[in-house]
């Protein structure tokens, strides 16, 4: 590792340019050479050909277009580590390796930072994603209605003659919801969206929400977003939490929360400032799953995101051993020892300094939406309560020209880079922050 400097990658650009992307793909070599080039002509091809082609998502700080986070300087040094010595951390042997052990540690540190009591966080393990961790929380819930349904039907053997369909009710869902109930056969036409209203959509509706619960024959897995992907907003407050546990324990439902946004706010000061945010994530602990995203804002490397079951304790105390085999708990066999860089950079920088970062980043947010709001130019969405704003920012051009090719026109400059999306059935445009150096250059927008 010592012999790696990267010092000289250009940290200024938010994506490459032109130039560098096809110096990059015309350098890129097709065929296998009969006798290998040597790790140094390697080493060099790939820093000076192929690294320039690359995104500028963990150096650049206006990279904006996905929460993509940097990687602290602990989490890099683990993350060779783990490359190093290659563990594969799928079963707990803990007479041949501490790598598990670790990750439990890690886990435990992760639910010391989120403010868990530890009975409110069993059945937790380390994903590829928010992707994989949504897949679990889907499985799971299914496995859970279904039972559930024979329990309560007195059948002896739960199928069809408790269950008629499944249908999984939200709001404004990320993607990989709809893909993990494809995956699992659920079947996307089973999301049924509740949004509050037009103004509200990532609200539920909680009157919809009982009505569709109450389905003879139809059961149910409630998806909850605790910062929604395109304006950051949370589905629920700690009274509308309460109240979707209560019909779910009536209704026999799985509540899963996607909290892969959202679920660092937890970390925040109960001041006046963040109380919009503290209610977004008051009440989590009431779910059944939550989705967490390590590799947003805790900077550290893709792909690390955390999965947390309390309904299925059971399955997490062996007889010979207190801590499980992730391989019962998770999809992979084959897992990589993603939990060393968190390990690192929770220990290495602590509560105080994540906290103060998240505060930043919220700052850095809430900058840019009030120059929006005072703009003649822009518009912020969904309305212009900047209390309400997390560490996402959703705005569009008030002219109608200017805003179809807005994010084009950002973006061109390869200084700052953001993604573009609909709202409401028209194009948007949206700056999401989660870099370690969130307040260098904010001028860059104007």
């Amino acid at each position: 590792m010592n012999n790696l400097d990267f010092s000289s990658a250009d940290a200024s650009q938010a994506v490459p340019d032109e130039a560098a992307l096809q110096h990059a793909k015309a350098s890129l070599i097709p065929t296998l050479p009969a006798v290998g080039l040597g790790f140094g002509d390697v080493k060099k091809h790939i820093l000076d050909d192929i690294s320039p082609g690359f995104t500028g998502s963990s150096r650049c700080p206006n990279y904006y277009a996905y929460t993509t986070g940097a990687v602290t300087d602990a989490a890099l040094f683990a993350d060779w580590l783990a490359a190093t010595y290659d563990q594969n951390v799928q079963s707990h042997l803990p007479q041949d390796t501490i790598a598990t052990t670790v990750e439990a540690t890690t886990l435990s540190l992760l639910q010391q930072l989120l403010s868990f009591k530890e009975r409110q966080f069993p059945g937790r393990i380390f994903t590829t994603g928010a992707t994989a961790s949504n897949l679990l929380g889907m499985a799971l819930g299914r496995e859970f209605i279904v039972t559930e349904a024979g329990r309560r039907n007195c059948v002896p053997s739960p199928t069809s003659q408790a269950v008629q369909d499944i249908q999984v009710l939200a709001t404004l869902p990320h993607s990989s919801l709809y893909k993990a109930v494809s995956i699992l056969g659920i079947g996307r036409d089973s999301v049924i969206l509740l949004p509050l209203s037009k103004d509200e959509p990532w609200k539920f509706d909680l009157d919809a929400l009982a009505e569709n619960l109450s389905r003879s024959g139809i059961k149910t897995i409630i998806s909850i977003s605790a910062g929604e992907v395109a304006s950051g907003r949370f589905a629920t407050n700690g009274t509308e939490m309460a109240r979707i546990r209560t019909l779910a324990d009536q209704y026999g439902a799985w509540v899963h929360v996607d909290g892969a946004f959202g679920l660092q706010a937890l970390i925040l000061p109960p001041t006046e400032e963040y109380s919009a945010l503290n209610d977004g994530v008051a009440g989590l602990h009431l779910a059944d799953s939550i989705t967490g995203d390590a590799h947003k804002l805790l900077n550290v490397p893709y792909d690390c995101a955390v999965f947390r079951n309390p309904a299925a304790a059971y399955l997490l105390t062996p007889r010979t051993s207190s801590i499980p085999s992730p391989l019962n708990l998770g999809l992979e066999n084959s897992r990589r020892f993603r939990a060393l860089p968190v390990y690192a950079s929770l220990l290495a920088y602590g509560r105080i300094w994540y906290r103060s970062l998240l505060e930043r980043q919220i700052a850095l947010a809430r900058r840019i939406a009030s120059y929006i709001v005072g703009s003649t130019v822009y518009e912020l969405l969904p309305n212009n309560d900047l209390s309400e704003i997390y560490m996402v920012v959703l705005f569009r051009a008030r002219s109608e020209s200017l805003n179809v090719q807005l994010v084009s026109l950002l973006n061109a400059s390869k200084q700052i880079h953001i993604s573009g999306l609909p709202w409401n059935g028209r194009p948007a445009a949206r700056i999401a922050v989660g870099n370690l150096a969130p307040l260098e250059s904010v001028s860059v927008i104007r």
